[in-house]
């Protein structure tokens, strides 16, 4: 084989760094599944499934919908990224980060005006389970945060973009855990 036929060392290993990324994350996504899973039931254990009347259904029903509508958002700041579209990118980008502060800005009225407390089983679970997440959309923030940077920068195009792309999953995966963990918190009780 000449010279010229041999492919660079680095060259193969360079081409498994979209699946390796892809498995990496996915991987993270399902340690932290564990850890929400684990509260999720967690709170049976503690309350059952009872659920205080005082319950503020509301600003519950409000948050989660602000949080929805991040998760919109932040999808079409990762397809006008993929399409090239940096401006759109940033906009969007914008946003989400805007509509996360409102959901832990939520989150804070939240606690703040509970008729219950960390000392009830529910509100060990209520707390627990809401903190843990608003630290999950805090750190989410941050991320989506130097993702704009580096985006503002040049740093993205429609060919490059896996940090636009992972932080949007990541964001995704949180949204997620909060469509289980409403209903769980909100809705169940008898």
């Amino acid at each position: 084989m000449a010279l010229a036929q041999v492919p660079a060392a680095g060259h193969h290993e360079e081409a498994r760094w979209p699946a390796m990324r892809q498995a990496g994350l996915w991987l993270f996504f399902l340690s932290e599944t564990f850890l929400f899973a684990a509260l999720a039931t967690a709170r049976f254990y503690i309350a059952g499934v009872d659920r205080p009347d005082e319950l503020n259904q509301l600003l519950g029903l409000g948050i989660t919908s602000v949080l929805l509508m991040s998760s919109v958002m932040a999808f079409l700041a990762e397809s006008a990224m993929a399409r090239g579209d940096r401006v759109g990118c940033l906009r969007f980008l914008l946003a989400t980060i805007g509509l996360g502060l409102v959901f832990v800005a939520g989150v804070g009225v939240e606690w703040s005006t509970a008729e219950f407390d960390v000392s009830q089983p529910y509100g060990t679970a209520f707390f627990s389970m809401t903190g843990l997440h608003a630290s999950h959309v805090i750190s989410g923030i941050v991320v989506l945060a130097l993702v704009y940077r580096l985006a503002n920068a040049g740093r993205f195009s429609e060919d490059s973009h896996w940090g636009v792309e992972a932080s949007v999953k990541y964001w995704h995966f949180v949204d997620v855990v909060w469509v289980f963990f409403y209903p769980i918190l909100y809705l169940i009780s008898w």
